[in-house]
């Protein structure tokens, strides 16, 4: 079995279910769990728009991302859940500010019915690690 390691930072919302904020296998392949827009200082979801609430989500991953020892531009796939798709356009506002350039991630956006403690928006993330 290759090499897996738990990744865990006091940088983002500690997990509040049985799961890792992030594994890394291989050494080099980092997988996130969904983050919702959560203040990992004081527990509190933060925000009551899209962009506000997909502002937190991404600095969410980005220091977990950064824990495990790479960066948001080493994100190769991302998987995003709105609970209305009608706010993509919102959403893909802020998420096109922290990812841009010329090797964007992969994407799939969906909308659900609802999220924990009624977010607006989760992303997961996939990564490698900087060689």
């Amino acid at each position: 079995m290759k090499e897996r390691k738990i990744v865990s930072t006091e940088k983002a919302p500690a997990a509040i279910g049985a799961y890792s904020q992030a594994n890394v296998l291989g050494g080099d392949l980092i997988i996130t769990s969904g983050q919702i827009p959560i203040d990992p200082s004081t527990g509190e979801l933060v925000g009551f728009t899209v962009t506000s609430q997909t502002e937190q989500v991404i600095e969410n991953l980005k220091a977990i991302i950064e824990a495990a020892g790479s960066s948001l531009n080493d994100v190769v796939k991302t998987t995003v859940y709105l609970t209305d798709i009608g706010s993509f356009s919102e959403f893909n506002e802020v998420y096109s500010r922290y990812f841009n350039g010329d090797a964007l991630p992969s994407r799939t956006t969906v909308e659900v019915t609802e999220l924990p403690r009624g977010s607006l928006v989760e992303i997961e993330a996939i990564a490698i690690k900087n060689s």
